[in-house]
């Protein structure tokens, strides 16, 4: 790590682990930037009280370009512009719906069962108003008729989850603001400013009594508004306003791909990281963007700014340590077989990493499989698979000798009642439409399968109408008290004669598939190069350059 590269090509990472990546190549340092759309605020107008303060840095003005009934607008303003939501009466109701074919906790899920439809000729489109959906394709089937007519075949083949969702609107949100004693509305604005930077501040409107509490109103004026000037963010690029799939609106920032990457190394694996930990992340980050470009075509932008994809808040929280890193790793990508990895990384993988299909449905990912997280060789999965509960049990009370021992949630006990497991329970399968919804009462759990790294692939719930089996990820979702799927369950009676709980004993944190964000830091405080942190966490990869010939 303490040679620099200077002006050389690297395309293996072979050549990566004996030189290390101090120092950007010429070849990366003229890698031609990508434009990306990013949305940083996705619902705006879920609620009327929302508001969005825009902000010029010091020195700087805000231009505002809409559209009008009389053509293209533009206002200017050095002042920050407040954009809240008015609701406009329609001038006649009318019903919007959609054909729901399945409701899921993440993107991988939701696409994997979207591919499924679609080798059944069925046209879909994954959405996520709230949790991830798979909608039939509102394009072409477009008209109450074809929808009902489809759902009516789907629940001929005995598919129960299937649903339409109908509402009926009798007013919409539009964007409204003011610059100087001029009121303005759209919907769909694009916001710059001479500097590239504008500031977003979230917040809503409260009433007059300011969080309706009327004792704060006795010295002063009630305070009108949540917007807090230290939880404004800083985005470089353009912001637009645009309208998404669910009547409301997104803020999107149209902004550099490795300029993105500074607003999202900071927030994934902090600053202090070392140095090739944060060089890792870097690849890591700049592979899962480039792979999910699709994610939210129904929505006209490509990725969000929260965990369902990758954090990014902004250039608030740059730092000189991660710039470094990004700047010498520019254009530098993983890569399977020519073809960009599935970048899938966690805050913590509990001591082993976990395959692709440990966790969703979908075709297997060669470089993503179960890797003892330790410098060192303590556990040989080969000769004590942890699908075998008791080899599963005595991994999870071994503390010691691996990259995340010191970090506080690589191992942890969480207890839960009857009461609380069952309306955890309830709360996911109404999200469902599962018709074990009506259960009254819990009466046993027990894990029924897992795979080689420990995770559980199904676990069965007794309850008073019936027995069901909850899947991979869905566990993940379907209670509260684990952090993880790995992890295995105590009964426990609390000196009662019948079962009062069940205790969730598990490690890590996250679905564990891919690089450990804590993990690479051991790794790297060991000497490790991030080319040799890459290849740990994604065996038989590649490094490489952005190039036209690289599969997306």
């Amino acid at each position: 790590m303490d040679m620099i590269l200077g002006r050389l090509y690297y395309t293996t990472v072979t050549m990566f682990c004996v030189l290390g990546l101090t120092g950007a190549s010429s070849t990366a340092s003229k890698t031609e930037d990508v434009e990306l759309k990013i949305g940083i605020v996705q619902r705006f107008g879920d609620d009327a009280k929302e508001i969005l303060q825009l902000e010029p840095t010091k020195g700087d003005r805000l231009r505002l370009n809409f559209q009008t009934r009389a053509g293209e607008r533009s206002v200017t303003t050095d002042k920050p512009v407040r954009l809240e939501i008015a609701m406009q009466s329609l001038a006649k109701a009318t019903a919007e719906e959609r054909l729901i074919l399945g409701v899921f906790r993440t993107f991988e899920a939701a696409e994997d069962n979207a591919n499924k439809w679609r080798e059944k000729g069925i046209e879909v489109e994954i959405a996520q108003p709230d949790r991830w959906q798979v909608w039939a394709k509102r394009g072409t089937y477009s008209t109450p008729l074809l929808r009902r007519l489809l759902l009516q075949s789907l629940q001929a083949t005995g598919r129960t989850t299937p649903f339409i969702e109908t509402q009926v609107l009798k007013q919409v949100p539009i964007v409204t603001w003011k610059v100087g004693d001029k009121t303005y509305t759209s919907k769909s604005i694009k916001i710059t400013s001479d500097k590239n930077l504008v500031r977003v501040n979230e917040g809503k409107k409260l009433d007059v009594q300011g969080n309706n509490n009327p004792a704060k109103n006795n010295t002063k004026e009630a305070k009108k508004d949540t917007l807090n000037p230290d939880k404004a963010r800083l985005f470089p690029g353009e912001l637009l306003i645009q309208p998404n799939a669910y009547g409301t609106y997104t803020l999107v920032n149209q902004v550099q791909l490795e300029t993105y990457l500074r607003g999202v190394v900071p927030y994934e694996i902090g600053t202090t990281a070392p140095t090739s930990a944060l060089e890792a992340q870097a690849i890591i980050a700049r592979t899962y963007v480039l792979r999910n470009l699709h994610r939210f075509a129904v929505d006209d932008y490509q990725l969000c700014a929260d965990t369902h994809c990758q954090v990014y808040f902004g250039l608030k929280g740059v730092a000189p340590t991660t710039d470094k890193a990004i700047a010498a790793t520019r254009g530098m990508v993983l890569t399977y077989d020519n073809q960009l990895v599935d970048a899938l990384y966690a805050a913590s993988t509990g001591g082993v990493t976990a395959s692709f299909s440990d966790v969703w449905n979908g075709d297997e990912r060669p470089y993503l499989r179960p890797v003892i997280d330790s410098a060192n060789n303590i556990w040989n999965l080969s000769a004590k698979s942890l699908a075998d509960e008791k080899n599963f049990q005595a991994f999870i009370n071994k503390k010691q000798g691996f990259n995340e021992s010191e970090w506080q949630l690589f191992r942890w006990r969480r207890e839960s009642s009857l009461e609380d497991i069952a309306k955890d329970l309830q709360k996911f399968l109404k999200v469902k439409k599962s018709p074990y919804a009506k259960f009254k009462q819990v009466r046993d759990m027990k894990v029924v399968e897992r795979s080689i790294s420990g995770r559980i692939l199904k676990l069965e719930v007794a309850t008073d109408i019936g027995s069901f089996q909850l899947n991979k990820d869905e566990v993940r979702s379907a209670f509260a008290a684990p952090i993880s799927t790995l992890f295995y369950l105590q009964p426990i009676n609390k000196g009662q004669p019948q079962l009062w709980g069940y205790a969730f004993v598990g490690g890590g944190m996250g679905h564990g598939v891919g690089l450990s964000q804590i993990g690479a830091q051991n790794l790297a405080k060991l000497g490790w190069s991030s080319a040799n942190i890459l290849q740990f966490y994604y065996p038989n990869t590649q490094l490489q350059i952005l190039n036209d010939k690289i599969k997306k």
